[in-house]
């Protein structure tokens, strides 16, 4: 059996063979498109080439892409490891023509590989070509259909429609029509029954698409219609995982020797056994074996898992996976940090980056698990409470609570709810899922109009590492509008002002009109995968005459202050704490830097300070910068030794940056200093955790530091005259903290005495009742803590004693009840209190002998002492 190892070098040959060039996968998360959060599809790397933003360095390429693909067509996270053949993370093999062979090339070669090159039977493939669309003024592709004819039976060539044979690249941009081939993996007697034909594109799981062949020429413009590209271009992508599953001749993707190491290892773990049906039990092994890909190979490629954005993604696949492991494989530990060594065997040859990266992306993925256990059983205590309740129906807010807070999958709520004899709100849960959706769509809802063409200019040149100003021409322009705010967007000819990309933010200037003096103020500039676009909130009224830009110098410079520094930062930290350091983020603008790097522990003061002084002594140094620009990116990393950053994705040619080849060199198209003695100064602000592994520094430099030592000298002046010019600041500081400690202990002493008196009054006013005692009292002038022993001493001391305190401490009402044991069986203090809290608009909560709430109404504590009274 040829192994996926085999199929995933066969199909790099065949094309290296036919003049391609293999490039690397670009990273699986994106960076500098704002219309792309993660890779998800092969082309994403080449998107400039084909919007024709940029050159392609090769006419033809070829390569296997990491992708990932949470929503849309057959992507719904959800679904995935329910069926047996849909992913999160895939590998796309592709092969690309940028202007150079179009469709009979693209088709010959890829039924050669298949029917060749892999010996697939031609008569188990079927092959699809656009049948045209009238709407859009589209033909029938009868092209392709000519050259498919001549290599296949015309039975197996299908005509599809626009949705299944149309591929556009988003809502703009360029698309073309597209030709797909697919197999059909049934038995003979199947076949017999129904024709594969009749099975194409309708969802079979064994009848399912290897290969797309896609011809982009046209471009959708954005009021929605169809122009022709001055070239033509061909993109291609065949699902790996899928063609492994055929040429091993495997019932499912999961059966491959792919998946196959990761799911015998679970099987070690978990004690369980995968036998490939569709139960709960081996659907769970699916989903972890599909989701620890997707997330081990974010994490090596930079994004590690958060609250926002990229990262809430990837913490919602790695918490599927789980609670897919806690539900169904009885695993109540974190687990899947123990598969990485066996994803690393299999796949840290094609992708380096993973076996290099190991350590760090277990302890992430351990550290996140040990993190969802503890929100999991804050979610059961919570719905805990809801079973408390009269009502045998979880409202469906509530289960989506529980969904979106807790991660708890519909599927378990229901679970543990019938196991109570309740039922589940499903229709008021998926009412609120729909809303979320709706909310999250409608805030990233975002109108961009076509680009409007003024010169023609194939490269928009940057030349902000060597000037400030120039005189530049408007080469494109466009709308964007935002939650109805609408802004431009313009390109010029050549441009001084850096784009946000690196950590480092956007410039900001101004441009004027040289024909008419009109200024206007550029608000930001970013990059749209490699085009530099200029924000402005109003376009020129005379757009064709040139105009002088200006960079805002002053916060360039401080930006470049920050820049340089997080280099020696990035430098000093290997140095104190060890070359596992590595860059995981950074933020740099003209007030402050901001440093995120792995390391599993939080940092000394000896270390801070250390870290601190080799900074300030290389900015003592005043090192010359050396750039080195246009640098052979093997030249850069093996002879020079630059340090390259996980996830970036970097060109054939680099920048190296470098301030004392002995101490920092890395890869960095970011603006810097041309001597480190321009930096003065640097203080670190803060040290923190921002993730598992990964800490992060805060500092400033120059001017901010300045400010911060200044203010620091303020502090003491003001403190030295609040003490009224002692000759021994210390001293008076410690006199006056030793002379507080000892009256809080006398404060302390009175209120204990006084909390003595309450009780014993308390004790004196407990009421007799048939089947229990009870107190409802008033006890101002007490704080929480003193009211809370007062609570626990009376309920070791008294039987079947239930009370209810009520006080008010700086106008704030609080209302505290308890029970004893013995009354546990009828009372629940924690039900008791919310219900009380109402008549002060407070909540609270506790446990069911001791539960305490405040509140804003300081007049209801009269009506919640009635409630009470009632309530006994």
């Amino acid at each position: 059996m040829i192994s996926s190892k085999e199929i995933r070098l066969s199909f790099l040959e065949f094309f290296q063979n036919k003049q391609h060039t293999i490039v690397p996968s670009a990273p699986i998360v994106v960076k500098n498109d704002p219309t792309l959060m993660f890779t998800n599809a092969g082309m994403n790397q080449f998107k400039d080439y084909f919007l024709g933003n940029k050159r392609a360095p090769y006419n033809r390429a070829a390569d296997t892409q990491k992708c990932l693909r949470v929503s849309g067509k057959h992507n719904d996270l959800e679904e995935v490891g329910v069926d047996h053949y849909h992913h999160t993370m895939f590998e796309m093999l592709g092969n690309w023509s940028f202007g150079d062979y179009f469709k009979r090339e693209a088709i010959a070669w890829s039924w050669e590989l298949l029917t060749e090159v892999y010996k697939i039977d031609k008569n188990k493939l079927y092959v699809t070509v656009f049948e045209g669309d009238a709407k859009e003024g589209l033909a029938f592709d009868q092209e392709a259909y000519d050259y498919w004819a001549k290599l296949i039976d015309p039975s197996r060539i299908l005509k599809g429609n626009k949705k299944d044979n149309f591929w556009e690249m988003g809502d703009t941009g360029p698309c073309g029509p597209c030709s797909e081939i697919h197999v059909d993996m049934r038995d003979e007697a199947e076949k017999a029954l129904v024709s594969g034909d009749q099975l194409v594109n309708k969802d079979h799981p064994e009848v399912i698409e290897i290969w797309n062949n896609v011809f982009m020429e046209f471009n959708r413009k954005a009021d929605g219609s169809l122009e022709k590209l001055p070239a033509q271009h061909v993109d291609t992508g065949m699902g790996f995982e899928r063609l492994t599953r055929v040429l091993q001749n495997k019932k499912s993707n999961y059966d491959t020797d792919i998946f196959q190491p990761l799911i015998k290892a679970l099987e070690d773990i978990s004690g369980k056994q995968y036998s490939g049906s569709d139960s709960k039990q081996d659907i769970a092994f699916r989903v972890i074996s599909d989701h620890i890909r997707a997330v081990a190979f974010c994490i090596a490629d930079g994004q590690l898992p958060s609250n926002t954005g990229a990262g809430y993604v990837i913490r919602r696949i790695l918490r599927r996976a789980l609670r897919y492991g806690y539900s169904y494989l009885g695993m109540r530990e974190p687990f899947m940090f123990r598969l990485i060594p066996v994803l690393c065997k299999e796949f840290g040859n094609v992708f380096p980056e993973i076996e290099q990266q190991k350590d760090f992306i277990a302890k992430v993925i351990q550290e996140e698990g040990n993190t969802f256990l503890k929100t999991l059983s804050n979610g059961l205590e919570r719905i805990n409470t809801y079973l408390e309740s009269d009502n045998k129906t979880i409202e469906g807010s509530v289960a989506f609570e529980l969904y979106d807070t807790f991660g708890f999958p519909i599927d378990l709520t229901r679970l543990i709810a019938s196991e109570n004899g309740f039922e589940v709100d499903i229709e008021g849960f998926e009412r609120s899922l729909h809303e979320q959706k709706e909310r999250s769509r409608k805030d990233a809802k975002k109108e961009t109009g076509d680009w409007q063409y003024l010169i023609d200019d194939d490269d928009e040149e940057f030349i902000g590492y060597d000037f400030l100003e120039a005189n530049v021409k408007i080469a494109r322009h466009r709308t964007i509008k935002v939650k109805d705010k609408l802004q431009y967007q313009l390109v010029f000819n050549i441009t001084p002002f850096y784009a946000e990309s690196g950590g480092q933010v956007g410039d900001t200037g101004t441009m004027t009109g040289i024909a008419n003096g009109e200024v206007i103020e550029i608000l930001d500039t970013q990059k749209e995968n490699d085009l530099i676009i200029h924000f402005v909130d109003k376009l020129p009224t005379d757009n064709v005459q040139s105009f002088e830009v200006k960079v805002d110098a002053e916060k360039r410079a401080l930006s470049a202050n920050n820049h340089s520094a997080t280099h020696l930062l990035h430098a000093a930290l290997k140095q104190v704490l060890g070359n596992h350091v590595a860059q995981k983020g950074s933020l740099v603008n003209d007030e402050y830097l901001r440093f995120d790097f792995s390391h599993f522990s939080k940092l000394s003061e000896e270390e801070i300070e250390k870290i601190e002084s080799i900074v300030n002594q290389k900015i003592s140094d005043n090192i010359a910068l050396d750039e080195k620009r246009l640098v052979p990116i093997k030249q850069a990393v093996e002879e020079l030794g630059a340090t390259a950053l996980f996830g970036e994705k970097y060109g054939d040619l680099v920048r190296v940056i470098t301030f004392d080849k002995a101490y920092s060199v890395e890869l960095c198209g970011g603006t810097h200093v041309k001597s480190t003695g321009q930096i003065r100064r640097f203080k670190i602000r803060s040290e923190s955790s921002v993730a598992a592994g990964v800490r992060r520094i805060e500092a400033i430099t120059s001017v901010g530091a300045d400010a911060y030592y200044k203010g620091i000298e303020q502090q003491l002046k003001d403190i030295n005259d609040l003490l009224g010019d002692p000759k021994d600041v210390r001293a008076a500081i410690q006199k006056m903290s030793m002379e507080r400690s000892e009256l809080l202990k006398k404060i302390e002493q009175f209120e204990l005495a006084k909390a003595g008196e309450v009780k014993q009054s308390l004790q004196s006013k407990i009421q007799k009742g048939s089947k229990f005692n009870f107190i409802i009292e008033h006890v101002n002038g007490l704080n929480a803590d003193a009211i809370k022993t007062i609570c626990f001493q009376l309920r070791n001391e008294q039987e079947k004693l239930f009370g209810v305190l009520l006080s008010k401490t700086d106008d704030k009402p609080m209302i505290t009840v308890f029970a004893t044991d013995d009354l546990m069986e009828s009372i629940n203090c924690s039900q008791v209190v919310r219900d009380l809290a109402k008549h002060i608009q407070g909540g609270g909560g506790g446990q069911p002998f001791f539960a305490t709430a405040g509140g804003k109404l300081s007049e209801g504590l009269a009506a919640a002492e009635q409630a009470a009274r009632q309530l006994v």
